[in-house]
């Protein structure tokens, strides 16, 4: 089952820098449903948001050995810049597998101003090598 997003538009996946290395780029519509109500008059993208670009691209751009696995934490963020209707939100990833067997994706996203987050986000799958419940 897929999980309802609350975004509209859709994550671009960019050619992999390298095997654990990948990368994305989001554009924030005026249109996106979330914008009215944060802030009115003042539109700025929720961190949310960018917390569940994060996820797609990440679900996107897994390196084979962590396909199918499952969302399991959102281990960090840190919300470092505003993200404005019309802005390009470029997504940098890399990929580590832990002493546990889960997988780690760390990801660095930024604007044309610079800095917007970093949002670590931990996949795991369930027994035998299936995604987790």
């Amino acid at each position: 089952m897929i999980a309802a997003s609350p975004l509209a538009g859709q994550v671009e996946v960019l050619p992999a820098p390298g095997e654990f290395s990948t990368s994305a780029r989001f554009t924030v519509d005026a249109a996106e449903t979330v914008l009215p109500g944060h802030y009115p008059g003042f539109p700025i993208f929720p961190g949310v948001c960018l917390v569940e670009c994060t996820h797609q691209s990440a679900l996107a751009t897994a390196p084979d050995e962590a396909k199918g696995a499952a969302l399991a934490a959102v281990e960090s963020t840190r919300f470092t810049g505003p993200v404005f209707p019309g802005d390009l939100v470029d997504i940098a990833m890399t990929w580590k597998q832990t002493p546990a067997g889960d997988w780690q994706c760390r990801a660095r996203l930024s604007t044309g101003r610079g800095p917007a987050a970093s949002v670590r986000l931990r996949y795991t799958r369930g027994p035998a090598g299936e995604a987790a419940a």
